[in-house]
């Protein structure tokens, strides 16, 4: 597939200032329209600090109150119990911080409230961290799989597997959980499109694809040596993600489904850890981006949608992964360039300087000699 690298024509405008506008909007006051949302804030602070991240507005354009504030009020959400201690989503089950059996951490939100620290550059000296690795071990099924809360509540998909796996990373400790277990269950969910379900016999989705293919590299080495994917599965995995970027320069997130921009960060940053990310058209995929975004301010899904962090904070994701690969000219038009300055972490989904700052700051090796 041509992938445009040198094309010429300039980028519409990044709406940088609307976009910054509502992040910070929707940091204090989440809007009607996000009203599902309010089970799982964790989540949509995760995204709307991640949008300031990206765009480099975390220290410009806000106030050491406002990051303060957010800081407090993501540890407000820090729970400790039987299973350890990790983040619930949101403070609508109860104000207590000892988990009561209906309020447990979540293994989501807490990937989600640990990278949102290191966005806001909190030192972690609140963070039990034989705790936390008490609670991602809680957290794993017999067949390898993970669940949401522990003890096998709640859902048990990727999203937790990848959850766990981010955690036991920044920690720099996989001894809580059966890492090789682990890689069963994902192999469990490979479908013969070279994609991989949410689940065994599930549907092939860029979302899960994205999942699957980050925790295998990931993960520590193995009992045999070399890559996690062998060299057919890695070409396949290639071909169905290529294959799934849409005439429009956006990405599909299932095969004949309309394209949708967070899926440009799904099957985007996957092939960009597979080292096939030249292979796709890079100009088109952020046209695409560019077309998404709404008038006032944020992201949709697809041209002329509302917005939503979200939608905004993966398109702006997708876009630092891209963007750098344009010619200059194409990117300054407009203040794209001031995503690329972003170096987003694939593998984290977080920028580079986030994921350093989490490694230097919450590794339990370290631990001792701050406190």
């Amino acid at each position: 597939m041509e992938n445009f690298t040198g094309h010429r024509d300039p980028l519409p405008p990044l709406a940088r200032s609307a976009h910054i506008a509502h992040a910070k909007y929707a940091l204090a006051h989440l809007p009607g329209s996000l009203v599902d949302f309010d089970a799982s804030r964790m989540a949509v602070v995760f995204y709307c600090v991640g949008i300031l991240d990206l765009l480099g507005a975390l220290q410009e354009e806000t106030t050491e109150l406002e990051r303060g504030s957010w800081r407090n009020w993501i540890w407000e959400q820090y729970l400790g119990g039987r299973y350890g201690t990790g983040f619930r989503p949101g403070p609508f089950m109860a104000g207590t911080s000892v988990n009561s059996g209906y309020d447990s951490p979540h293994i989501i939100m807490t990937y989600a409230a640990l990278l949102s620290l290191a966005m806001l550059r909190d030192d972690y000296s609140r963070l039990n961290r034989q705790g936390l690795l008490r609670f991602v071990g809680s957290c794993q099924n017999r067949d390898g799989s993970f669940s949401n809360t522990p003890n096998g509540g709640g859902d048990y998909d990727l999203r937790n597997l990848y959850s766990a796996f981010c955690i036991c990373c920044m920690l720099g400790d996989w001894s809580s959980i059966d890492v090789e277990r682990a890689i069963s269950f994902i192999a469990s969910c490979r479908t013969y499109e070279g994609g991989y379900g949410q689940l065994p016999s599930c549907e092939a989705q860029s979302g899960t694809t994205f999942l699957a293919i980050a925790c295998l590299r990931l993960a520590p080495p193995g009992p045999r040596p070399g890559p996690r994917l062998t060299p057919q599965e890695q070409a396949r995995s290639e071909h169905w993600l290529i294959h799934s970027q849409d005439a429009s320069g956006g990405f599909r997130g299932r095969t004949g489904k309309l394209p949708d921009v967070c899926y440009c960060f799904w099957g985007g940053a996957a092939l960009r850890i597979l080292g096939a990310h030249e292979k796709i058209n890079a100009y088109a995929f952020t046209q695409f981006i560019a077309a998404c975004q709404f008038p006032f301010g944020g992201v949709g899904k697809a041209p002329g949608q509302p917005s939503d962090p979200y939608h905004t904070y993966f398109a702006l994701a997708a876009a630092a992964l891209y963007t750098p690969r344009l010619e200059a000219s194409v990117r300054a038009y407009g203040q794209w360039d001031s995503i690329t300055s972003a170096n987003l972490n694939p593998l984290l989904n977080a920028t580079e300087e986030t994921v350093k700052w989490a490694w230097r700051h919450m590794r339990v090796e370290d631990s001792g000699r701050r406190r």
